[in-house]
């Protein structure tokens, strides 16, 4: 029988550098550990330190690097880039959640003042309207 490890029901941190601007940004995110992002994080992070030892050649005819462009290739890998609009993104989280306000946005949008429920309401307007004029050139027509 192959036997399954426990999975704890809590959640899992991931944290991930992008390059913004020449800046070096870090995210941190938690989920839930049944999620798809959590379970494919975790396949990567197996996948890191069994990488390493099979990169390195053993073949002993291969030149392998040494010294100061090996350490300088793994200081300088390339980080993933991050948009305009995902640091915004980024920002408006964070301030949301220092703050405080994320219930109080939550039900401010689920009220009449919500933007949705004014360009519902504008569309129904705009839709009667469009209904009255049309009876009104409907009845002009001669028969």
């Amino acid at each position: 029988k192959p036997q399954e490890k426990p999975k704890d029901s809590g959640k899992v941190t991931i944290t991930k550098t992008f390059d913004f601007a020449g800046e070096e940004v870090k995210v941190t995110k938690e989920v839930d550990s049944n999620s798809k992002e959590a379970k494919s994080f975790l396949k990567q992070q197996e996948k890191l330190p069994s990488a390493a030892p099979a990169s390195l050649p053993t073949v002993s005819g291969v030149k392998r690097q040494s010294g100061m462009s090996s350490l300088l290739g793994k200081i300088g890998a390339k980080k993933q880039k991050m948009s305009t609009l995902e640091k915004s993104k980024l920002d408006w989280e964070n301030f949301k959640e220092e703050e405080g306000i994320v219930e109080e946005l939550a039900i401010h949008n689920r009220g009449k003042d919500g933007y949705i429920e004014r360009k519902a309401f504008l569309e129904r307007v705009d839709h009667r309207q469009f209904e009255i004029e049309r009876n009104i050139r409907l009845s002009r027509m001669k028969p």
